[in-house]
């Protein structure tokens, strides 16, 4: 059963959690800095609370698309469930002033690139499993 749960619901929650202040203050909460190395060539690499969201998100969707290649009955209710997690991204982002940010966009677009790649996916393997005689 939590097999057909999608995992893009947990950027979704993150970002939720962040507008709600959970992470920190201000006004672009996913602006702070988490970590900043100083390379080898001079340069400063700095990762933000907003690139690691996005970073968790594109590691889930790797994990989405792999479950996408089951041919079971719960791929079905994987992909339903991924389309109501993509329309809630859409509504959030048209409706709600704190998801107009380029995380949130990000987010919303891995969420849609799952739904297509999920039932693509699935189309194909599906054409793989029927046997002709």
């Amino acid at each position: 059963m939590f097999g057909a749960i999608p995992l893009l619901i947990v950027p979704f929650v993150l970002y939720n959690l962040g507008l709600l202040g959970i992470f920190g203050g201000g006004d672009d909460p996913w602006a702070s800095e988490l970590v900043s190395i100083r390379m080898m060539s001079g340069g400063v690499f700095s990762l933000t609370l907003g690139d690691l969201i996005v970073l968790i998100g594109l590691i889930l969707f790797f994990v989405e698309i792999v479950k996408s290649t089951r041919t079971t009955s719960a791929s079905i209710m994987d992909h339903l469930l991924s389309t109501f997690v993509f329309v809630a991204f859409l509504v959030e982002f048209l409706l709600v002033k704190g998801a107009a940010h380029s995380v949130f966009f990000t987010l919303m677009v891995i969420a849609l690139v799952d739904v297509l790649a999920g039932f693509s996916v699935s189309m194909r393997a599906a054409t793989r499993d029927i046997n002709m005689n």
